[in-house]
């Protein structure tokens, strides 16, 4: 009766766990690709990144959303005529016009969706805006962190930037030896876990049915371990991003200080520039508490960055 017991148990958990993993998973429809989407990092360095999502990948149905699609429509138009444009100043005045339509169907139509971020960090890119074009493939991040094509552009971006804060000895030490957990994207390392624990199961049972034997005894624990990475790796993750929040400086050049007032020393020789990202530690009225990828602390002005 246990076997019996054991492997309808098997079953539902499997299944429970299947149907889990696919209702958690972060879609992404395709984009259509055009001429000039960053493929790569090195052979697309000044060409146009063209790519933008269609009206139904974003999911707007009915005559009540007609004007967030028209604003929609009108951000992917100024976006391919700005492809078009015959002089630079004429391209990067259509991306700004990108840009605003973009947001206003991020903010008017409260649509959270990596890929309106991501045109939206390409246009920002494209007219030189490197802050707020990080700060925007972070989002996207965020919303589906296995994209390639996020983390292409993103790193592209990161190359623009003045300052190169240095990451702290400890954290590549971590990154090295957890590499896991910061390689992986969330998701794929809950489909691990639920592997690994299916697995388990099925070695729990087997030895129910066969008795214990030292190939088995191996294979749980080499699993338990595995399985405990995984689900451990993603509980640090899920805990760190409910209480910690990062940032990215927009403004071109800010003074970061010793204090959240203007009368404080600065912190740095040199200001910091857009596109640096950084923890928030602190926030204080009209002030953010900050922590660079080195370690070093210091307190900028609000307006000079925002949040992810």
């Amino acid at each position: 009766m246990i076997r019996y017991l054991s492997a309808i148990l098997f079953a539902l958990l499997l299944f429970c766990v299947v149907g889990f993993a696919e209702e958690t998973n972060l879609p992404l429809e395709p984009i259509e690709s055009t001429d000039g989407r960053f493929t790569s990092v090195l052979d697309n360095i000044g060409k146009d990144v063209t790519d933008t999502v269609t009206d139904n990948e974003i999911g707007f149905t009915g005559s009540a959303e007609d004007r967030i699609v028209a604003e929609f429509q009108a951000a992917q138009t100024a976006f391919t005529q700005a492809n078009q444009a015959s002089t630079p100043e004429k391209a990067k005045a259509l991306y700004t016009t990108a840009v605003l339509h973009y947001e206003k169907v991020i903010e008017q139509g409260s649509v959270k969706r990596a890929e309106l971020y991501y045109n939206l960090a390409n246009a920002y890119l494209l007219k030189d805006d490197i802050g707020r074009a990080i700060l925007n493939y972070r989002r996207a991040e965020k919303l589906h962190p296995a994209n390639t094509d996020i983390l292409k552009n993103l790193t592209f971006a990161r190359t623009k930037r003045i300052d190169a804060v240095a990451v702290k000895t400890q954290q590549k030490v971590l990154k090295t030896l957890f590499f896991w957990h910061y390689d992986f994207s969330i998701n794929a390392r809950f489909i691990t876990a639920s592997i690994c624990f299916a697995i388990l199961f099925t070695l729990f049972t087997i030895l129910i049915w066969r008795g214990r034997t030292t190939g088995i005894v191996v294979l749980c624990v080499l699993t338990v371990l595995l399985f405990a990475a995984f689900a451990g790796s993603i509980g640090v993750e899920t805990f760190s991003s409910s209480r910690q929040k990062a940032g990215v400086i927009i403004s071109p050049s800010v003074i970061a200080r010793q204090g959240d007032g203007a009368n404080y020393s600065p912190s740095f020789k040199d200001p910091l520039h857009a596109g640096t990202e950084f923890d928030l530690l602190e926030k204080r009225p009209g002030w953010y508490k900050i922590q660079l990828s080195d370690g070093s602390e210091a307190w900028i002005t609000t307006n000079s960055a925002e949040l992810i």
